[in-house]
């Protein structure tokens, strides 16, 4: 089959969310194609496991993909005659090493259909408890995945891990972020410069910006995911870099607040919806310099 590009001029390009799927609850796939289809863009959504909920809440049964089904579908999407609409992959959580293989091949064909296609990898491994998926599975993202996307939104635990590198401040967190390979990373949960807040910290081009706001304790899970979908859909959009940053940073935050406020375990993307399309929340930007950056004449 031939891949054709059915996209008209005011059609946005479809995206392939590649992540965990949970019956109750907002992470993973949940999250991210709430927020991608919110905002307009048609989503190809791929389960990488399923599980009743966040395992954060209580047990959870893991239902992984079998390895030779999970491949053969993603051969079918790779002769889908429908790639060329794709102008993005997104991956998230996956169920086992092995899956990383296949969703590089999956990213390799969306390329070949349309050259100027983004892939952003979430290498989600863990956080500041340490890696909470098997180190191999880690090591899949690192040497298969990370190579090869466009973009990375590691949180600050995953980018240590990473990167190797001992992550104390701003500057380190910077370094680290220009040496992962991607043309951009964005670190969530980064150290930001004012007290009790936290910070989106992009990474591009030897420039680095940071989108700080105040931290809520016991945040929710599915920030990440969030954030990641909705910072790919600003990019898609065609919004500078700095403005999606803000943009994604502020629509996140105000869920979160707005969840935080509710007491709710889970957010509550149905009822924010609109802070998706139109942030309200104020986020401080700041620019820091990067060791790229100084480098240049």
């Amino acid at each position: 089959m031939t891949s054709e590009n059915r996209n008209g001029p005011d059609i946005l390009p479809a995206v392939i969310v590649i992540s965990s799927h949970v019956v109750r609850g907002s992470v993973g796939n949940r999250a991210a194609v709430f927020a991608l289809e919110t905002l307009g863009f048609p989503v190809w959504a791929l389960p990488t496991v399923v599980l009743p909920w966040h395992p954060g809440h209580s047990r959870a049964t893991r239902i992984v993909p079998g390895k030779e089904e999970f491949s053969a579908l993603i051969d079918d999407l790779c002769g889908s005659p429908w790639l060329g609409e794709v102008g993005a992959v997104l991956s998230g959580y996956l169920g086992d090493a092995g899956q990383a293989e296949d969703v590089a091949r999956l990213v390799g064909a969306v390329r070949e259909a349309n050259p100027d296609a983004l892939y952003m990898c979430d290498p989600v491994i863990g956080d500041a408890g340490g890696l909470y998926v098997p180190e191999a599975l880690a090591g899949a993202m690192l040497e298969r995945l990370i190579p090869i996307a466009n973009i990375a939104t590691p949180n600050i635990y995953e980018l240590g891990w990473l990167s190797g590198a001992e992550l104390v401040d701003s500057a380190s967190v910077v370094a680290a972020a220009e040496t992962l390979g991607p043309a951009r990373v964005l670190v969530t949960s980064a150290p930001a410069m004012m007290a009790g807040s936290t910070g989106s910290l992009l990474i591009s081009g030897g420039a680095a910006r940071m989108a700080e706001h105040r931290v809520i304790h016991d945040a929710p899970n599915g920030l990440g995911d969030l954030m990641s979908a909705t910072f790919l859909a600003r990019l898609l959009e065609g919004l500078s870099e700095e403005k999606a940053l803000q943009m994604a940073t502020a629509a996140v935050f105000e869920i979160l607040a707005r969840t935080a406020r509710r007491g709710a375990d889970e957010l509550m993307l149905e009822t924010d919806a609109q802070s998706l399309r139109t942030p309200m929340a104020m986020v401080n930007m700041r620019r820091l310099v990067s060791a790229a950056g100084r480098k240049k004449p």
